[in-house]
């Protein structure tokens, strides 16, 4: 995987955002960070320390003030159907069912109905959903509708995905239950995986890799953390509870 050429590299990435017209807040300073093809990869930093802005500048949301974002050797320059966003908040449409909230991007893109429905079918089925395809939004658990945006963005065939802090909403066991989804999921259907969360546990059972960040603005790259314990992983093994000792001192990180 580290042998080819990076997917995505930031290369010395600022954003600065204006406020009150005049008052320029710092929130990225010299990020500078590879992702590879197929790499998990999670950032993991305290609240209001730039990681979701980081997020938000690589999925073409927001405008870097300097520095570049590549994907495949290619300047990003704005959105692009090859990366999909999962965020925090739901996003479904209320007034849609589960199929027409995950059939909606590949209706716009103009797929034969038959196609849309075989694709739709595929990624319900892999996030656990079928049986529930007709249901609304408000009949759904937090984590059912989590599962609806992860199958919306799948869907899509992007060839990287971002989720923003996507369980940060969830109660414990659930949160739980949906870090061995994820997992699951992204083995059965290996993208490249940028995940941001402030929860260690989290970032340790899934990662391949993690990026931390600074915990105060500007927003910038810590240090980084190779997490080669094998899958599915419990969270109990020496090993998980070594590496997670010595990020949490390291970093002095509130647990």
């Amino acid at each position: 995987m580290k042998n080819t050429p990076p997917k995505i590299v930031c290369d010395k990435l600022c954003k600065t955002f204006v406020q009150k017209r005049t008052q320029l807040v710092p929130v990225l300073k010299d990020i500078s960070l590879e992702v590879h093809e197929q790499e998990f990869l999670v950032i993991l930093g305290p609240g209001q320390c730039g990681k979701t802005t980081l997020l938000r500048t690589i999925a073409g949301l927001e405008t870097p003030t300097s520095g570049t974002i590549t994907m495949n050797g290619k300047k990003l320059d704005g959105p692009t159907p090859d990366i999909g966003l999962v965020f925090q908040s739901y996003m479904l449409f209320p007034w849609k069912t589960v199929r027409q909230n995950v059939e909606i991007g590949l209706e716009v893109r103009g797929m034969e109905k038959d196609e849309v429905r075989k694709v739709s079918d595929h990624y319900l089925g892999m996030v656990g959903l079928h049986g529930f395809e007709d249901y609304y939004p408000h009949q759904l658990s937090g984590g059912m509708k989590q599962r609806v945006g992860i199958a919306r963005a799948y869907s899509l065939n992007p060839q990287v995905m971002l989720l923003d802090e996507p369980f940060g909403q969830l109660d414990a066991q659930t949160r739980f239950f949906m870090e061995q989804e994820t997992e699951r999921i992204w083995q059965m259907d290996k993208r490249t995986m940028i995940f941001v969360t402030n929860n260690i546990d989290e970032a340790l059972f899934l990662a391949d890799r993690i990026v931390t960040m600074e915990d105060k603005l500007p927003g910038h790259v810590r240090s980084s953390y190779d997490v080669p314990l094998p899958r599915p992983r419990d969270t109990m093994d020496p090993a998980f509870l070594e590496l997670r000792a010595r990020i949490t001192e390291e970093q002095k990180l509130t647990l």
